[in-house]
């Protein structure tokens, strides 16, 4: 699972989440720190209204927690979320010899970057923050 802190740079960065069915997401408050939720069609529901988004705990017993605005909900985006998020710049994910995983893009220009971190998720997620940053202006922007 991706972590926290690179939810939040995606988020700050501009990645938007369009809550659906098998998403997680954690909330960050203190009392809810480390606890991770996931939309299912029977526990968490996303729901529509002119206000916004928010998220509705059906049948929560362990504390009273009936809904939550999206805004104040921090997408953790799984492996195959941020793999489709980077398209086709995507080239690769391997392993490396100290046991960390790489992934690899290739900008639109044709330069080949290369992403490392201890989990996959984290990988896809910095090489996400990079193809974000190109596309805002950032490096060579």
């Amino acid at each position: 699972m991706i972590s926290v802190d690179l939810a939040v740079e995606l988020r700050a960065a501009g990645v938007r989440w369009h809550p659906r069915s098998g998403d997680a997401f954690t909330i960050l408050q203190p009392e809810l720190t480390g606890d991770v939720f996931t939309i299912s069609d029977m526990m968490v529901e996303p729901h529509e209204f002119p206000t916004g988004t928010v998220l509705g705990f059906n049948g929560t017993t362990e504390w009273a927690l009936d809904s939550v605005a999206k805004d104040d909900a921090l997408w953790l985006p799984r492996e195959d979320q941020l793999r489709d998020l980077l398209g086709g710049t995507f080239r690769s994910l391997a392993t490396v010899p100290d046991g960390d995983y790489v992934v690899t893009t290739r900008s639109p220009s044709g330069t080949e970057e290369t992403f490392e971190a201890a989990t996959p998720a984290d990988a896809y997620a910095l090489a996400l923050l990079a193809l974000v940053g190109l596309a805002v202006g950032g490096p060579g922007g």
